[in-house]
């Protein structure tokens, strides 16, 4: 069962990652919630994949940027709203139960108050700096061999 489990996540971690990579490429797909969706699955699987992934750049530039809290651009924070409004105003037309639809407009206001009041808004070029850092912070750090 243990293994039925670490291939599951797995599994669910390399589509996640598959589409955060897409969410890189793509302008309408937000590619930061998929890796951390991806690092949280990676870190259940295997320890020999969680240390891959914690090597990429992605990981750096979306996972770890996001976990010390430095900050998302303007045009990420909206993007990622729009989209997650989009899905929330889906719900909210296709479920008939009035407690479901009350609860989806609450937790969407509770998004919006957490990506506009606790998640810091930086600059384009404070988010290069940002980046510039952490890949140069992930070329330093020395690696575990599993």
């Amino acid at each position: 069962m243990k293994n039925i489990k670490k291939f599951i996540f797995v599994v669910l971690g390399f589509l996640s990652f598959g589409i955060g990579v897409a969410g890189v490429v793509l302008p309408v797909l937000p590619g930061g919630p998929f890796f951390l969706f991806a690092a949280y699955c990676f870190a259940r699987s295997s320890e020999r994949v969680d240390n891959w992934f914690k090597r990429t750049s992605f990981y750096m530039i979306y996972v770890v940027r996001l976990k010390e809290n430095k900050g998302m651009t303007r045009k990420e924070k909206i993007r990622i709203n729009l989209i997650a409004d989009a899905f929330i105003l889906f719900s909210v037309l296709y479920v008939d139960i009035l407690f479901v639809r009350l609860l989806m407009i609450a937790l969407c206001v509770i998004k919006h108050y957490y990506f506009i009041r606790k998640i810091p808004t930086v600059t384009p070029e404070q988010y290069e700096t940002i980046k510039s850092e952490l890949i140069q912070r992930q070329k330093t750090t020395p690696t575990s061999s599993t």
